[in-house]
């Protein structure tokens, strides 16, 4: 009897201390928990136990794209000499294969550019396997976010999520057609948001995600466990060209953006500030009296643009943009895009010390400017920061054949060693130097003058234009 009781206290014992840890430490070992006053309180875990509700609920809304072009074939014809058929060049099929989401009943669906690009034939196939040929709405090759049509209603829909509220870590389901394998779902988890510099479309602000996504799974959701599609997947980073673990998708709020454009004007019409801008080094940083490295430099600005006009000069370093805080480039890129012309938006400015609350009403981004204006130079030196660079004095002649605008200040690199600090830095021949540690440079006698009087300092900084683009670059000397 005594060991029954025993048995029965120890088990009760075990249980209590099983709960107690349960509710002291389950947040530690990642057990779902809320906040209860000032600690935070374990719950049992609500998520669900599979992903078929889900699979069920969105999967009738994704679509397989396939698409079509004629290209020249590659080689000679077959036939030598003159005639109707030597005059004639071969022709070549080339197929597409890729997904889409369908957005709305009467037939609107988003997928990416480069799944239906050029396309002679795109035919659209349902999960019911009924087919319909698509029409093209409108593309944007900057986002990679493309809309088709077809002839139907009554069509099953996507529901959109909040793409701003979510976070590294939660489950995602990737649904698409990977190497014609129609409607494959995968899971996985959100590895980072905004994701930028990754070179795969001009605006980015890519999830990255670990659900397996292969060839074919382009322009399918990223659905999060409530059944909202909270992204468009769009590429894979991939040495093999299978998957790797790392995945990108353009966000829903983004891309529902880009979408309502397009069905609208067929074309997105951005929003244009006139910066060219670069990332903000912590050495750079420290070179402009800054205490943080977050923001977007300025590395100059359109004579006449809107940034000019609201009085933002080079130098200045972007840190709030309509009451937003602006971390990188990227995102300020992405931020002036959205705005759309025409809208007045705060900006704050940091110059060295002092904080700047400046006004700029945004232009429209221009047709035929030059599609990157995120500079990125290499920073990275050591020894004397000059050591193996030539150059000289910047005549008309030089600045023709430069491409540059005429009346242009500066010495240009005639000569640079790829071992020396400048050539680690980036500095090429052809590079326009400007200024040194801030001072315009007007000369060879200017240039060779700041020279020594840069001789006692740790880093030395360099505004370069290279083919009409300026940045700023940091050189470190011991």
């Amino acid at each position: 009897m005594k060991r029954t009781i025993w048995a029965a206290g120890l088990l009760l014992l075990g249980c209590l201390s099983g709960w107690f840890v349960f509710y002291r430490f389950g947040n530690i070992v990642g057990l779902p928990y809320r906040q209860s006053g000032s600690r935070p309180v374990v719950v049992p875990f609500a998520g669900v136990r599979d992903f078929s509700g889900i699979v069920k609920a969105v999967s009738p809304s994704v679509v397989n794209i396939s698409s079509q072009r004629l290209v020249p074939r590659e080689g000679g014809d077959g036939f030598e000499g003159k005639g109707p058929f030597s005059e004639q060049p071969r022709m070549w099929s080339e197929k597409s294969l890729g997904s889409g989401v369908i957005v709305s009943p009467d037939g609107y669906i988003i997928t990416n550019n480069h799944v239906i690009e050029d396309s002679d034939d795109i035919t659209v196939t349902l999960l019911d396997k009924r087919t319909f040929e698509g029409k093209v709405i409108g593309t944007d090759p900057k986002s990679d976010i493309a809309l088709l049509k077809i002839n139907a209603t009554g069509l099953p829909q996507i529901t959109w999520g909040d793409s701003d509220a979510i976070k590294a870590g939660q489950f995602v389901l990737a649904i698409g057609n990977p190497f014609s394998l129609s409607h494959t779902i995968t899971m996985g988890i959100i590895s980072a948001v905004g994701r930028a510099n990754v070179g795969i479309a001009d605006y980015e602000d890519f999830i990255q995600t670990d659900a397996a996504i292969n060839p074919g799974n382009s322009g399918g959701p990223l659905v999060n466990v409530n059944g909202q599609v909270i992204g468009i997947n769009t590429a894979i980073f991939s040495k093999s060209g299978g998957f790797q673990g790392i995945g990108f998708a353009v966000p829903s709020n983004m891309a529902r953006e880009i979408m309502e454009q397009l069905k609208t004007n067929g074309k997105v019409i951005r929003g244009w500030m006139g910066v060219t801008m670069q990332d903000l080094t912590p050495g750079l940083a420290e070179k402009f009296g800054l205490g943080t490295a977050d923001g977007a430099l300025i590395s100059d600005v359109a004579p006449g643009s809107p940034a000019a006009k609201a009085g933002i000069r080079r130098g200045d370093t972007i840190v709030g943009f309509g009451g937003k805080a602006v971390e990188s480039p990227a995102a300020l890129k992405n931020m002036v895009a959205e705005t759309g012309p025409g809208r007045d938006a705060q900006v704050d400015v940091l110059r060295g010390r002092q904080e700047l609350h400046l006004h700029v009403e945004l232009g429209q981004y221009p047709a035929d400017l030059a599609q990157n204006e995120v500079m990125t130079p290499r920073v990275q030196m050591h020894r004397s920061a000059f050591s193996g660079l030539g150059v000289m004095d910047l005549t008309r002649d030089i600045i023709r054949q430069l491409g540059l605008a005429s009346g242009e200040r500066g010495v240009v690199v005639s000569d640079v060693d790829e071992d020396s600090p400048a050539g680690e830095g980036g500095l090429r021949r052809g590079d326009v130097i400007e200024e040194v540690e801030r001072r315009p440079v007007r000369s060879l006698t200017d240039f060779n003058s700041m020279i020594r009087r840069a001789a006692g300092l740790r880093t030395v900084l360099l505004l370069v234009n290279r083919a009409g683009k300026r940045s700023y670059v940091l050189l470190k000397q011991d």
